[in-house]
């Protein structure tokens, strides 16, 4: 059994990693470190009956891999000793995302680990799975970071797409916020609006043109705009980007297709809808439909007259986007079924 330790105890990312490693057949959640010892109950409901405790202090017992859930500039310090010791670790904040140093910087300020970004690896399976299978550091990725590189990344691709307008609009669950309380994501400000918010300058628009310039092979820049929906779980990335000549939603549905045939959690809708009704859903995703699960959805169409391409991308932030994903990256990490644990599908209702 793969033995597990999760440093960050109190918020949803943790919780939801120790709720996927209690049903994970080849691993065992070894310790759960927190600022404060005393019951994991008491802090997680869902979690009731397992009679987990949090551990606290300086140090920490041997794991074979760590999920740090920690705020960006906590893994960086915590990391080297795990590596040193031994564990494999996977990185659930921003701490390893990005590989340019001025960039990084700029944004979550200064990094004091960096000699390990060169052996971080950014934790999409989809583009770098060989990688992941050969590395003791993972950079989980961000959330909508994931949904706009799966929709985008066989598009970018084409030399007729345009790489400097590609249009990223991402609607998150509010569970996306985190666990503390902020009036913003408060339920009677929330229930009925949709919310735009980090509207310029998103730290995961820098991570969508990093990893889209590696597979497209030139520099691409992402117009990204953020909201907050009315729902607690998922993600949807309505993506634009512009081509001439257009491809057809035949050909795109073939890109996608080929691009993505031999990854187990994406899956392209080939639905076509009902014809005779301009308002048909039916070939787009949703996030309910991936809602508790590791899969993403994606759908498509094309507008001719505007020559405009448009992407759908659905995963559940919590799951796809975060911690499912995380443990993708671990059955990689260790050499296993890479969907053991997380085959699940999304509830759909």
């Amino acid at each position: 059994m793969i033995r597990v330790g999760i440093y960050g105890g109190r918020g949803y990312v943790a919780r939801e990693l120790a709720r996927l490693i209690a049903v994970h057949p080849d691993a065992e959640l070894a310790w759960w470190h927190s600022r404060e010892a005393g019951t994991v109950e008491d802090v997680h409901r869902n979690l009731l009956g397992t009679q987990l405790q949090f551990i606290a202090g300086e140090g920490t017992p041997d794991a074979d891999v760590v999920f740090l859930c920690t705020p960006v500039g906590v893994a960086m310090e915590v990391a080297p000793d795990l590596l040193r010791r031994g564990s494999k670790v996977v990185s659930m904040a921003a701490d390893f995302r990005i590989t340019d140093r001025s960039v990084f910087e700029s944004i979550y300020g200064p990094h004091r680990s960096w000699e390990l970004q060169k052996m971080a690896v950014y934790g999409i399976p989809e583009l770098h799975r060989d990688a992941i299978r050969a590395c003791d550091l993972v950079a989980n990725p961000g959330c909508f970071s994931t949904a706009a590189i799966l929709a985008l990344a066989p598009l970018v691709q084409m030399p007729n797409v345009d790489a400097d307008h590609l249009v990223v609009d991402g609607i998150s669950g509010t569970s996306g916020a985190g666990a503390t309380l902020d009036r913003s994501v408060h339920h009677p400000e929330m229930c009925s609006t949709v919310i735009p918010y980090n509207v310029v300058g998103h730290r995961h628009t820098y991570e969508m043109e990093e990893q889209l310039s590696l597979v497209a092979r030139r520099s691409v820049c992402v117009h990204f705009t953020s909201h907050y929906g009315p729902f607690s779980r998922g993600i949807l990335a309505t993506c634009h980007a512009f081509a001439d000549p257009l491809p057809t939603r035949d050909d795109l549905l073939d890109l996608y297709d080929a691009f993505y045939a031999e990854q187990p959690f994406v899956i392209v809708n080939r639905l076509s809808g009902s014809p005779q009704a301009a308002w048909h859903y039916e070939s787009y995703p949703s996030v309910l439909d991936v809602a508790s699960s590791n899969f993403c959805q994606i759908g498509m169409d094309v507008d001719p007259k505007r020559r405009r391409i448009v992407i759908f991308a659905a995963i559940d932030n919590m799951g796809k986007g975060a911690c499912s994903a995380a443990v993708q990256n671990m059955n990689l990490m260790f050499r296993i079924d890479e969907t053991a644990g997380i085959s699940m599908r999304g509830l759909g209702i």
